[in-house]
């Protein structure tokens, strides 16, 4: 093959790099001639939907980005920041690595892992909780097991080697996912005030470090393949897949934090996406200064590596630093400390350009700004329709679905779906505990709970998305699993304070895709005004679909994960989900309603696809919650679970196999009994309280407005409904943690 720099660039090659017509012809009037083969790699990745967002930055931008507690706003840093009081701040993030772990589970999973507590630890922040949302196909396959196998290990084998403990999330599983899996991974860190560092690149003639692992050639064009739609042939693309080294990554971000505290350190970004290409553009451009980069001073793990090559590799556990002039000592100490490789590579300049060098010859001089999101990357609005699959959710008919003679088996069989079943399986392989943060070992909450420790604060962090709803209703989809997430802080004692999302979404091109996305968007927006949870960042990933047989070819499940975060003030004041005490009263706080739509009762018991969203109404919602808050303030409640997944029935059975008491409840609902057992009306809460309680609990639910029912109370040790003995906890324990791991291990 000739040299990059002699291959003839044209409009064809500008296309297989990704690149339409139009945005090629764009690039040779902004750069006034046409591009060499260097300067082209260059903008095919940061022009990619990866690095540029170009058909999501309009809508994005309509998000509520504004909060008084909101130190570092959405695009303004590696990840948002937030003030939690005592001199402290949060950084918070959730990303995807969707197309790199379908190809390959492991690497894919564990090198998501790795990004994301990059992002947090440049900003100088240690991370001290992980959590991830994770979509796969039918468990039954074998293709699917292959992909929950090598997910699983390679989050918890970079996790718990990189010491950092998983907390929380959720996993879910649906035959839109076969192909195309979904994982995203969330990370949460703690900084004192004053001890941030900014991704800038300040002050020409400082030195340009590259620090970590070496250059190699895993991952070249990553930011491309997570910008196309995924296929049968994407296997070929395994080299755009990385390599992780989580005990590389644990001296990185040792060496870094140190760093920041030496004062020799101007700016600092990790090396995601388009490895040095990224980072130096985005600095630079942030700054609005230049670079001049030798590409022969970095450290390469191959040899005779082609410019392009080093410019695009997204190698892992590597840092772009500049630094101060005249305190390079102080800088490399620091790293030769860490035994981490630090080489200077280049230096800051005044030009607005990057300059890079290879064999003493210029081999790439691009223009920084134009190449990055808000300079003059190219911005689309796409055309969107309304799905034809939304006529069939509109036909759906309650009345239509007989109510099964036998409730009980009903309830069997909604409580072993893989979606609601114990996780164990998963969990078990992942630290929770690892530097004893954790609040939720042996009490669980329907948030994460993590310590902050010399303070009576505790972070309450959650990740949330029933991709199900979303699907039957865009808007009012995503408002949910706004309303979710908030739902789960308020109930284990926290207060919502902002969110990062990770937005799985078909390909942009597709009409139909798109205007999921759009009312995705408008959802969120409304939701996050209404709970005062203001949006910091977060990622999109379009391109998600699975090809199926015979050729045919469906996005998946739009999927718009939430990832909340809340501070709970004094820990005293957390609440936990499990049943505390025998005859404790039982209560169902919000309304009930007539509704099976879109439940896993609907999907597993009847076989129905496609039904409107469950009941919500945002007004009431908020109510709940700041009676729930109320409640938990006058320590008034017990235990507290949002019925949300699986209906009432669920949630009772969950507090019930938590706390190891049974229950005795009788429903008295004017309408249909397996929709006031399984379906998945939003708004409402189970809470016990101790019977000398419950006339202040009562009184204050009436002033509050939130209507509620007595359900029965904790009681014995089986599950009684209305008389009928429902068999035995134990049984219904054993079923729950037994079943994911008998499906996947068959």
């Amino acid at each position: 093959m000739a040299a990059a720099t002699e291959v003839k660039v044209d409009v064809t090659v500008a296309q297989n790099l990704g690149l339409t017509a139009e945005e090629y012809q764009r690039i040779v009037d902004l750069m006034g001639r046409v591009p060499n083969f260097n300067e082209l790699s260059i903008f095919s990745v940061m022009w990619s939907e990866h690095c540029s967002y170009k058909n999501s930055i309009t809508w994005l931008k309509t998000l509520p980005r504004d909060g008084e507690k909101l130190l570092v706003g959405a695009g303004e840093e590696n990840a948002g920041l937030v003030d939690i009081g005592d001199g402290l701040a949060c950084a918070f993030k959730i990303e995807s690595h969707n197309h790199p772990s379908a190809i390959e589970p492991y690497q894919g999973a564990a090198t998501g892992v790795g990004g994301i507590h990059r992002d947090i630890f440049t900003m100088g922040a240690r991370p001290i909780a992980s959590l991830n949302s994770l979509r796969f196909g039918d468990p039954s396959l074998r293709h699917t097991k292959h992909l929950v196998a090598g997910v699983v290990k390679g989050i918890g084998d970079y996790g718990n080697c990189f010491g950092v403990p998983v907390v929380g999330g959720e996993v879910f599983f649906h035959p839109s996912y076969n192909q195309n899996i979904l994982v995203n991974a969330m990370s949460v860190g703690i900084v004192r005030h004053g001890e941030t560092i900014s991704a800038v690149a300040d002050g020409p003639g400082n030195p340009v470090f590259i620090v970590g692992s070496a250059t190699g050639k895993d991952g070249i064009h990553g930011a491309t393949f997570s910008s196309a739609d995924l296929t049968e042939d994407s296997a070929e693309d395994l080299p755009a897949v990385q390599v992780g080294d989580p005990f590389q990554e644990k001296l990185l971000l040792e060496a870094s934090l140190e760093v920041i505290k030496t004062g020799a350190v101007v700016g600092m970004q990790d090396m995601g996406a388009a490895g040095i290409t990224c980072s130096t553009s985005e600095m630079s451009a942030k700054s609005g200064t230049g670079m001049r980069i030798d590409l022969d001073k970095v450290p390469t793990r191959q040899a005779n590596m082609a410019p392009w090559e080093i410019l695009l590799s997204e190698s892992q556990e590597r840092m772009l630093i500049v630094g101060k002039k005249g305190r390079e000592a102080d800088l490399l100490a620091v790293f030769e400390k860490w035994d981490l490789e630090c080489a200077q590579i280049g230096e800051v300049t005044d030009t607005g350009r990057l300059e890079f060098y290879a064999g003493g010859k210029l081999v790439a001089d691009v223009p920084s700004e134009p190449l990055v999101l808000g300079g003059g990357a190219p911005v689309y609005e796409r055309e969107y329709s309304r799905p034809a699959y939304l006529d069939k959710v509109e036909a759906f008919r309650t009345e239509n679905v007989p109510v099964p003679h036998d409730l009980k088996a009903a309830a069997r069989t909604t409580f072993l779906s893989p979606n609601l079943v114990s996780k164990a399986w998963v969990t078990d392989q992942y630290d929770g505990t690892v530097r004893t943060n954790s609040m939720s070992e042996n009490r669980p909450s329907d948030a994460a709970l993590v310590r902050i420790k010399g303070t009576k604060k505790a972070l309450v962090v959650t990740t949330d998305c029933n991709a199900t709803y979303v699907y039957a209703d865009p808007y009012r989809g995503t408002m949910i699993a706004v309303a979710e997430a908030a739902r789960n802080i308020v109930c284990s004692g926290g207060e919502p304070v902002a969110i990062t999302n990770c937005l799985n979404f078909g390909n942009p091109y597709n009409k139909e895709a798109y205007y999921q996305f759009v009312h995705a968007i408008k959802g969120m927006g409304d939701a996050c005004r209404a709970f005062n949870t203001p949006v910091t960042g977060g990622n999109v990933s379009f391109y998600n679909q699975s090809q199926f047989e015979g050729g045919r070819v469906e996005p998946v499940y739009p999927t718009p994960t939430i990832g909340m975060l809340g501070i709970l003030d004094n820990v005293k004041f957390r609440m936990t989900l499990d049943f505390k005490d025998q005859n404790d009263v039982i209560y169902l706080l919000g309304d009930s309603h007539d509704d099976i739509a879109s439940s896993e009762y609907l999907r597993r018991v009847h076989g129905i696809e496609h039904s409107p969203v469950p009941f919500f109404d945002l007004k009431k919602e908020q109510e709940l919650h700041a009676a729930v808050a109320g409640l938990i303030r006058k320590e008034l409640i017990k235990s507290a679970h949002d019925v949300s997944d699986g209906g009432l029935f669920q949630s009772l059975t969950e507090s019930a196999m938590a706390g190891g008491h049974g229950f005795r409840i009788d429903t008295s609902a004017a309408f249909r009994k397996d929709a006031f057992l399984f379906g998945e009306a939003q708004g409402r809460v189970v809470v016990t309280a101790d019977e000398a309680r419950t006339s202040q609990l009562e009184d204050f639910l009436r002033e509050s407005g939130v209507g509620f029912t007595v359900l029965g109370r904790v009681e014995g040790d089986d599950l009684t409904v209305d008389g009928e003995n429902w068999g035995e906890l134990a049984e219904w324990m054993v079923m729950h943690e037994l079943t994911l791991g008998a499906v996947l291990e068959e």
